[in-house]
C-alpha cells in the first residue's frame, strides 16, 4: 500500500526530528481501522508511562489514554491494525548510518510465554534457558520473529522492522527468510537501499539453517552471516580431477571438524585486533567452505542434485569474555567469498552487533510489558505485539528530542547516548507538543455483565500445544531385541546349555 510521510527537512535537526515523529504518528493513526482512537491511546499510553507495564488495565489510568481499562480490551480483542502499512511506515524511517553504507539486519525469536493459557490456541512449546549452567526447557507460548536495523557501536537501540508470530504449520526457515524478502522490498521502495549500493547484511544466531536460508534469498541482495555450533563439520572444495581418472567427479574435499578433534588446514587470512572489552581477538578465515547436505527435512522435496553453497569459515577467539569465563571461540559463516582483512574483520564485528537486538527484547518485555497483556486470542497478540513496536518506534525518533531525566542514583548520560528507558521517562514532555489525533470518547456506561449466581455453561474449548503436521515418514522407534535371540546368538540357550556351531 503506497503512502506519503511528509515531514519536513528545512529548520535545524530538533525540527525535523519532531516532523518525523508527528509524520510517523500520522501515519500510525491510518494503519489502524476497527477501534482506532482506543487503539492509538493504548499506543499512547504505552510511550509516556514512565513506570513499567504490569498489566494492560494500567494504561487506563494514564492522562494519555481517556477509555477505560474495558475499552482497551476490547479494541484489542475486536480492533483492527493494519500490519501492512505499518510495515511501511516502519521501513520509511531513518536506519541507522553505518560507515561503509551497508544496511545491517538482525533476525531472532523471541518467545511469549503462555503455560497456564490451555484456552489459548496455536501455542508451541518454546526453548527457553532456565537459571544454572546446562538448564534448558521448553514451556508452552507464542514464538515470535522479528526482524530489527542494528547500529554502529555499542548500544541498546535497535530498530524493530518487521514481527510473525510462528504457527503451528509453519517452518521457522521460510517465515524468516519471507520476512527478509519482504523488509528489502519495503526498504527498496522506501528509497532506503538502492540498485548499486552494497548488499544487505543478515546475522543469525546458531539456531537458524545457514544453508537453508542463503539458498532461498539467492536472489536478493542480501549477505548471510551466521554462528556455527561447535560440533559441525565443513567441507572443502575437492581437488580438480585428472583427466585420466573415471568415475564421477568428487563433490567435497577434505574435512574441517570445528571441535578441533582433527588438524586444521592453514587458514586464507587471519588478523589480530585490539578490543577495550574483549582483549585481543583472534579471527581465520577459511574461504570456499561449505556443508554436506542430505536429503532429509527441508532437502528431501529438494529436486535434482542437491547444491553445493560456499562461504567463509571464521573462527573468533578473544583474550577474555565479560563474567571471567575462560575463551570461547565463535566459529561464524558468511554465505560470501572474503578475500581481505579488513573484510574480515567487519563482518565478525557485525555479528557481535547482533547482541543489541537482546536489549530491545528485554526492553519490550521488563519495561513496555509486551508478555503481560493477559489475552486469550492469538490474532489480539498480535494487535498488541504491533502497538508496542510502534511505541518503541516512537522512542526510537525522540532519542534527541527528550531530556536526560535521571534519577538520584543514575549516571548521567552524554548527548546523543540515552537509553530507551530515559528517553520514555522524558517522552511525555514531547508527546503535549503534538497534535492531538484520537478523537474523544463518547459518554457510555458498562454493560450489565452477568447475573450474580449464574455459572458460565459455555465453557471454553481447550487446546492442544505443539506442532500440527505431522512428518510423512515416523520416525522408527529402537526395538530391543528379544534376550533369547540375543543369547541364541551368542551360542548360549536359555537353559544355560551350549549349542553347537
Amino acid at each position: 500500500m503506497a503512502f506519503i510521510m511528509s515531514w519536513r527537512e528545512d529548520g535545524d535537526e530538533a525540527d525535523r526530528g519532531m516532523a518525523r515523529l508527528a509524520g510517523f504518528r500520522r501515519e500510525l493513526h491510518r494503519s489502524l481501522g476497527l477501534r482506532r482512537d482506543a487503539l492509538f491511546e493504548a499506543c499512547d499510553a504505552l510511550a509516556c508511562r514512565p513506570e513499567r507495564v504490569h498489566m494492560l488495565a494500567e494504561l487506563s489510568l494514564e492522562p494519555e489514554c481517556r477509555r477505560g481499562h474495558g475499552g482497551l480490551y476490547d479494541a484489542l480483542n475486536c480492533g483492527e491494525v493494519r500490519i501492512g502499512r505499518l510495515r511501511t511506515a516502519l521501513a520509511g524511517l531513518p536506519l541507522p548510518g553505518w560507515d561503509d553504507g551497508r544496511i545491517r539486519l538482525a533476525a531472532d525469536v523471541s518467545n511469549w510465554l503462555r503455560p497456564g493459557a490451555e484456552t489459548s490456541p496455536e501455542r508451541l512449546f518454546c526453548h527457553c534457558y532456565a537459571r544454572g549452567k546446562g538448564n534448558k526447557q521448553l514451556i508452552p507460548g507464542w514464538p515470535y520473529s522479528f526482524v530489527a536495523a542494528l547500529g554502529p557501536g555499542r548500544t541498546s537501540w535497535t530498530l524493530p522492522l518487521d514481527a510473525v508470530r510462528l504457527g503451528p504449520d509453519d517452518d521457522p526457515t521460510e517465515v524468516t527468510a519471507g520476512q527478509l524478502r519482504g523488509v528489502v522490498a519495503r526498504l527498496a521502495a522506501a528509497g532506503r537501499w538502492n540498485s548499486g549500493d552494497p548488499d544487505i547484511l543478515a546475522v543469525f544466531d546458531s539456531s537458524y539453517d545457514l544453508t537453508r536460508l542463503a539458498w532461498l534469498l539467492r536472489d536478493l541482495p542480501v549477505e548471510i552471516l551466521g554462528r556455527l555450533r561447535s560440533d559441525r563439520v565443513m567441507y572443502s572444495p575437492p581437488a580438480p580431477q585428472q583427466s585420466a581418472a573415471c568415475g564421477r567427479p568428487a563433490r567435497h574435499g577434505p574435512e574441517l571438524r570445528l571441535d578441533g578433534k582433527k588438524p586444521w588446514t592453514a587458514p586464507a587470512v587471519t588478523t589480530v585486533t585490539e578490543t577495550a572489552r574483549y582483549g585481543t581477538a583472534t579471527a581465520m578465515a577459511w574461504d570456499r567452505m561449505h556443508q554436506r547436505l542430505a536429503r532429509q527435512r527441508q532437502w528431501k522435496d529438494h529436486p535434482g542434485e542437491l547444491p553445493v553453497i560456499e562461504g567463509t569459515l571464521i573462527r573468533l577467539a578473544a583474550g577474555r569474555l565479560p563474567g571471567d569465563r575462560g575463551p570461547e571461540p565463535l566459529w561464524l559463516w558468511p554465505a560470501a567469498a572474503i578475500a581481505s582483512a579488513g573484510a574480515l574483520d567487519r563482518a565478525w564485528q557485525a555479528f557481535l552487533r547482533r547482541f543489541d537486538i537482546e536489549h530491545t527484547f528485554r526492553f519490550l518485555k521488563q519495561q513496555l510489558g509486551w508478555t503481560r497483556a493477559k489475552l486469550r486470542d492469538p490474532a489480539a497478540a498480535d494487535r498488541w505485539t504491533w502497538l508496542v513496536i510502534a511505541a518503541y518506534a516512537q522512542l526510537y525518533l525522540a532519542r534527541a528530542l527528550t531530556e536526560d531525566l535521571r534519577l538520584p542514583w543514575q549516571q548521567p548520560c552524554p548527548p546523543g547516548r540515552l537509553t530507551p528507558a530515559r528517553v520514555r521517562r522524558g517522552f511525555r514532555d514531547v508527546h503535549r507538543t503534538l497534535p492531538s489525533l484520537a478523537s474523544a470518547p463518547k459518554p457510555g456506561k458498562p454493560g450489565p455483565g452477568r447475573p450474580p449466581g449464574s455459572k458460565n455453561r459455555r465453557p471454553a474449548t481447550r487446546h492442544d500445544v505443539g506442532k500440527t503436521t505431522k512428518p510423512d515418514e515416523p520416525r522408527k522407534k529402537n526395538q530391543q531385541p528379544d534376550r533369547l535371540n540375543k543369547k541364541l546368538r551368542r551360542g548360549q540357550a536359555g537353559d544355560g546349555t551350549t549349542e553347537g556351531p
